[in-house]
């Protein structure tokens, strides 16, 4: 069967309307039971939305009446919960968040036990048992439910050991912005513990505040922020955790392609990269272009994290990720980890004495336009004559020095149009023509 309510990253909705609603909650969280748990123990973390108090409370249920017990860890970030899951030897681990999303929606997301996200097919079958009724089972057969207050500490001590023994970041002076969400109180201590000058924006939530003006999708108080306090460096988060993007000292964005070119380019010196490095559709074309001047083969696979992973275990690769900077460093852990590619690059700035703007120069970013085009409901753009027939004709226009890439969102109800070519005006005017035919395409 296919899938109805999994998109590219878990079940993600506005709350209050199916699927992101208490009875949805309840029926998911005893569907996955059934097929992933069999009595044990499940991991259950949320970033700082005030919905995560109802979707706690409805799978901390679910879960219960199934039979299985439960660990509640509070906010903490998507990656910390794939790391404790495999940690603590739990059947399986689910993270309440919707990302980057505003607060008015929520989602949920599970892990299997090796911390990695699931598979389609589990999926489906998780799908298949949703229109079952949840089950309680009798009293003596019930599951318990307690908070695990050591979570945090266990994380904090995993993400200090990604710096080479020895080395802190005693001396570099950093902006931090959480989005307001799951890394609102891990980050910042991690950090000064590492002996880093810390400045914190978006470390305050309130429940309703996650990505709100601030995090990795709206980094522009960041940008200011850096150069107006002369730090060495800035970071921020996305509301979850899982992605990072950076700022160099003169305030200027450094996106996720910029720091796996960063990582790449310094574990390729070192011999320790292994593989091609992976990216996706959407990956800038300076990246393919820099990796290749390395001697680094460079392959692309469809958006969505789970791809990336896939590809870079069929492969032996180790490195890989997308332009939203959510990036996969296996060497390190088994799903995309913010605050750990940040500690890798803040790393290598240490080691080198070199600063960001200076390791990102070897990628020469391409002009690239990406329009999210607001759509009633998700459509395949490919499947429509005129799109269809306007690509082509624009791809002929960029001569073979550009890329049309028009997807829709696994996410939202966004048909995404990326142009990316030689000339910033040309690139413009493509994505504005090919978004213009989305939005009179689009189904009412």
């Amino acid at each position: 069967m296919a899938r109805v309510h999994f998109g590219t990253d878990g079940i993600r909705g506005r709350v209050g309307t199916e699927p992101m609603t208490v009875e949805f909650a309840l029926r998911l969280a005893s569907a996955a039971a059934r097929v992933l748990g069999g009595g044990g123990t499940v991991l259950i973390g949320k970033d700082t939305r005030v919905s995560g108090y109802l979707f706690e409370a409805a799978l901390e249920a679910g879960f219960v009446a199934s039979g299985m017990d439960v660990l509640l860890t509070g906010p903490l970030p998507t990656p910390a919960i794939a790391y404790m899951t495999r940690h603590l030897g739990c059947r399986f681990g689910v993270v309440i968040s919707a990302s980057h999303n505003p607060y008015e929606d929520n989602g949920i997301k599970f892990f299997d036990a090796q911390g990695m996200k699931l598979s389609d097919e589990i999926e489906e079958r998780i799908e298949a048992q949703l229109s079952e009724a949840p089950l309680t089972r009798s009293s003596r057969e019930l599951g318990r439910a307690r908070r695990l207050d050591t979570a945090r500490t266990h994380y904090h001590e995993f993400c200090t050991g990604i710096l080479p023994a020895g080395m802190n970041l005693a001396g570099l002076k950093l902006v931090l912005d959480c989005a307001n969400g799951a890394s609102y109180k891990i980050a910042p201590r991690i950090l000064a513990d590492l002996e880093a000058e810390i400045i914190p924006i978006g470390c305050s939530p309130n429940g309703r505040n996650i990505n709100d003006g601030c995090g990795s999708t709206q980094p522009q108080l960041l940008q200011l922020t850096v150069s107006g306090v002369r730090a060495h460096v800035g970071i921020a988060f996305d509301g979850d955790g899982d992605r990072v993007v950076m700022v160099d000292h003169l305030g200027r964005l450094v996106d996720g392609d910029q720091l796996l070119y960063v990582i790449a380019a310094d574990a390729h010196a070192a011999g320790t990269l292994r593989g091609p490095v992976v990216g996706t559709v959407m990956s800038n074309l300076g990246l393919e272009l820099a990796l290749r001047r390395l001697g680094v083969p460079f392959e692309r696979v469809p958006v969505g994290d789970r791809n990336v992973l896939v590809r870079l275990m069929e492969s032996g690769g180790v490195l890989g990720g997308e332009t939203s900077g959510h990036i996969l460093s296996l060497t390190d852990t088994t799903t995309g980890d913010g605050l750990v590619t940040a500690l890798r690059v803040l790393a290598i700035m240490k080691r080198t004495g070199r600063p960001l703007a200076e390791l990102a120069a070897g990628m020469e970013k391409l002009p690239q336009t990406l329009l999210n085009v607001q759509v009633a409901r998700r459509f395949d753009p490919a499947g429509v004559p005129a799109i269809r027939a306007a690509v082509q004709r624009l791809e002929e226009q960029l001569a073979g020095e550009g890329r049309i890439v028009l997807r829709a969102s696994g996410t939202e109800a966004v048909i995404r149009v990326m142009v990316e070519g030689r000339d910033a005006t040309e690139v413009r005017g493509c994505a504005d023509e090919l978004a213009q035919l989305v939005r009179s395409a689009a189904p009412a």
